[in-house]
């Protein structure tokens, strides 16, 4: 072959001839895709142009194409969505745990704007909104079609303004108006205390900004007061937050192992969290209660303590939301939140759509009074155009607890505190 190419003119006719055998084919695969995408953004600019100049009214160009982005990024998952600059400008003080608004996780279910869970001590919960509300109107206007980022930025605002929510209750005859006045929603992520001497409780509602160093504080206070028989962190309705803090609040609690992985199209969303020994990790048995209302970070949390073994799960089966947001700041200081990753636990399982099946299934036991909806209940799978987990795509029923409602913390509480006596009484007995 060397010979061959020792004239450097012979090597260039060769390369030129196959590039003229095979040029025609290659070309056209590239140029019908170039043609396809620039026939379809002249489309685009022929509409804009017409409705600009003919529609009836005036129209501002920067609104239409506002429009279109926003058009463009339904036809994705529903976590995938368009910021403006105030938009993304408001998810950095939320992640912060301090917000100007009314305290509540919303969702958008079967087209309407929908609440997963009201959260503790703030004006919503104090009002008595449930999950599974339906908000037909905010300040008077229909939310048909809302986003929930539009939705959100309806509902956040300065403390101590009004707003006004239309509410549909499947167990209420007609809509009814809830008008709540705007607060600092100061989210105390963490609160601990003992149960029946020493089984220590932790509650954690989201993974904000110090998550991870607030629930270590918890133990760290926990194993102060009295030697722990037992611990149960509640993860119940806690809808996620930071992937970094779900990492630092698994890692609290193992000494090795991995805690998650995630995996995209891209090579660059491939990453794996090792847990590492620090030797102050609490060896007590320990219990993690989760239900329908635990989502993401939540998750992240249960399957990398249950797959590790480090941790029974008690509840009903989770969320299922297994998908990475990565915000990708644009030029005009807007930015996309776009979904670029799936959450895998130690295990290999993907959380997507599945959720976390838990080791002990607790059923809900509704206080005398209150009915059983068990439509109320929203998980992933039911958000539309959410990513399919493998078993909905080989069409397989992932859902053997479709049944059950929504979870009675106390009677969840009570079968966790009665698990950790027994263990106690097990060992004993050895």
């Amino acid at each position: 072959m060397k010979k061959v190419f020792k004239n450097p003119w012979f090597f260039l006719i060769a390369v030129f001839s196959v590039l003229i055998l095979l040029g025609p084919y290659l070309v056209s695969q590239v140029s019908a895709l170039d043609r396809s995408t620039y026939q379809s953004l002249k489309s685009f600019n022929e509409i804009l142009d017409t409705i600009e100049k003919q529609y009836v009214e005036t129209v501002d160009k920067k609104t239409l194409i506002q429009g279109a982005i926003n058009g463009m990024m339904k036809t994705l998952d529903p976590h995938s969505t368009y910021m403006t600059a105030e938009m993304y400008k408001e998810l950095d003080v939320e992640t912060k745990g301090s917000f100007g608004g009314i305290g509540i996780e919303i969702t958008i279910k079967k087209d309407i704007l929908t609440v997963v869970s009201p959260i503790e001590d703030t004006p919503a919960f104090n009002a008595g909104i449930k999950a599974g509300d339906q908000i037909v109107r905010i300040d008077g206007k229909p939310t048909k079609d809302i986003t929930i980022v539009e939705a959100v930025n309806k509902l956040r605002g300065p403390k101590d303004t009004k707003v006004s929510l239309t509410i549909v209750r499947e167990d209420v005859a007609k809509p009814f108006d809830v008008v709540l006045i705007r607060a600092i929603i100061k989210i105390k992520s963490v609160r601990s205390k003992m149960l029946n001497g020493n089984i220590g409780y932790i509650r954690l509602t989201t993974f904000a900004e110090k998550a991870g160093e607030d629930v270590k504080n918890a133990v760290r206070d926990l194993g102060k007061t009295a030697p722990l028989q037992g611990l149960i962190l509640d993860l119940r309705n806690n809808p996620g937050g930071l992937l970094n803090q779900a990492v630092e609040v698994s890692d609290i609690f193992l000494k090795s192992g991995v805690i998650v992985s995630t995996r995209g199209r891209v090579k660059m969303m491939e990453s794996k969290s090792m847990a590492k020994d620090d030797g102050d990790e609490p060896t007590c048995p320990m219990i993690v209660l989760v239900n329908e209302g635990t989502a993401s970070a939540s998750e992240i949390v249960a399957g990398a303590l249950q797959d590790n073994g480090r941790a029974l799960i008690l509840g009903t089966q989770t969320f299922g939301k297994g998908s990475v947001q990565t915000v990708i700041p644009l030029d005009d200081g807007s930015a996309l939140k776009l979904t670029t990753a799936k959450f895998y636990t130690p295990k290999g399982r993907s959380i997507q759509a599945d959720g976390i099946l838990p080791d002990v299934l607790v059923k809900f036991v509704r206080t005398a009074g209150e009915k059983e909806t068990p439509e109320d209940t929203i998980r992933e799978k039911d958000l539309k155009g959410h990513i399919k987990s493998p078993k909905e795509n080989e069409g397989m029923d992932d859902s053997p607890q479709k049944e059950l409602g929504e979870i009675n913390q106390d009677n969840q509480l009570k079968a966790a505190v009665d698990i950790l006596k027994s263990w106690e009484i097990f060992r004993k007995s050895r």
